[in-house]
C-alpha cells in the first residue's frame, strides 16, 4: 500500500532572470514570493495555503509550460501504478521521475514535499 496526492503546479520559464519571472507570477497571483532556497538555484516558490498545492517557478531550457507534480511515499509503486494507466517514463532526474500522460502532458512523480502522506490527506493505493 502506498499514498499519493497532487503536490505542486510548476510554471516552467525559459528565462535568464528567474527572479523577474517569480516577481511577475507573485504579483499576478497576489501571492508573496518565498525566499530562494540555496541548494535549488533553478527554483522559486510563491506562497500557498496549507491545503493548496505548492506553486513553483522553475528555470528551464525548453519552451515555457505548466506541469504538475504528484508526490508519493513510494516512488516505484506510484510510477508502476501510473504506467498501468498508460503513462510512460521519460527520464529520472536527481530523485524524481518525469513522466508523460497518454495524451502527451508531462508531469513529475516526486517524494513527499509537504510532509507525511497518510489516509487522511492523500489517496491510498494497494
Amino acid at each position: 500500500m502506498h499514498h499519493s496526492r497532487l503536490c505542486a503546479f510548476v510554471i516552467d520559464c525559459k528565462t535568464d532572470d528567474l527572479d523577474a519571472s517569480t516577481t511577475f507570477w507573485s504579483q499576478a497571483l497576489g501571492r508573496a514570493a518565498e525566499p530562494p532556497v540555496p541548494d535549488s538555484p533553478t527554483y522559486r516558490s510563491v506562497s500557498a495555503k496549507p491545503e493548496e498545492p505548492m506553486l513553483l517557478i522553475q528555470q528551464v531550457d525548453h519552451p515555457g509550460r505548466i506541469h504538475l507534480d504528484i508526490e508519493t511515499d513510494n516512488l516505484d509503486a506510484e510510477v508502476l501504478r501510473l504506467e498501468a494507466l498508460g503513462a510512460k517514463r521519460v527520464a529520472f532526474v536527481k530523485r524524481w521521475w518525469v513522466m508523460e500522460a497518454p495524451s502527451g502532458q508531462r508531469f513529475c512523480v516526486v517524494r513527499p514535499q509537504r510532509g507525511p502522506l497518510d489516509a487522511t490527506n492523500a489517496n491510498v493505493w494497494p
